[in-house]
């Protein structure tokens, strides 16, 4: 590298910029630098408006959908299983069910399931206490496909309708009610990963007491 700090020129090398008299680059050979290219949205407040990410209802709606579609089929089956509307077993019906399955205390496990469904689906459809209504109807489900799984998810003994279920009330259960519900802004709705994670462990704890200690 050469240095052109003493303003000299070797042969078959241009002059150097520097000027030792002022001590200064000579810069009148330099292209000034286009602004044209230079991009200036940055000040364009329109251009900010475009980009900025805004919330819409989208996600609202969408969690409102799955919350009706859920929590309407679970009051049909609590309806089922504690008034025997709709066809359904009624609370002897069904704890013979739960006889047959080798469960104890099968009368109040048959008022609990069907109590869940039903208050749970109601909840959910309002959106009030979503994620410990989410919970409940998770646990019913893990029961359910426990019980039920035989190796194969699907058929008439399958349980791709369960998972479905299931899968939709996790979802709820993190995801939360969205905006279109009771719980707007509540303490819980606010903090839906803790909220969940406090929920999903209640549930667990009541699925795990019902298969295993009352089986």
């Amino acid at each position: 590298m050469h240095h052109f700090d003493d303003g000299t020129t070797r042969a078959g090398e241009s002059a150097s910029p520097y000027d030792p008299t002022t001590k200064s680059f000579d810069t009148t050979a330099y292209t000034p630098l286009d602004k044209s290219t230079v991009d200036n949205h940055g000040d364009d407040d329109a251009f900010d408006e475009r980009r900025r990410f805004r919330w819409t209802a989208g996600p609202d709606l969408g969690l409102l959908g799955m919350r009706a579609v859920l929590g309407g089929i679970f009051v049909l089956h609590g309806l089922q299983k504690v008034f025997g509307l709709f066809g359904g077993p009624g609370i002897n019906g069904f704890a013979q069910s739960l006889e047959k399955m080798g469960y104890r205390e099968s009368v109040v496990l048959s008022w609990v399931t069907g109590i869940t469904e039903l208050a749970g689906g109601g909840l959910l459809v309002l959106g009030l206490f979503t994620p410990l209504a989410a919970a409940g109807l998770l646990a019913v489900m893990a029961n359910v496909i426990a019980l039920k799984y035989k190796g194969g998810f699907f058929g008439p003994n399958g349980v791709e309708l369960e998972l479905a279920l299931a899968g939709m009330a996790f979802a709820a259960l993190f995801a939360g009610p969205g905006r279109a519900a009771l719980d707007y802004n509540r303490s819980w709705f606010r903090h839906p990963l803790a909220a969940g994670f406090i929920a999903l462990l209640l549930g667990a704890g009541g699925a795990a007491l019902t298969f295993f200690v009352f089986r």
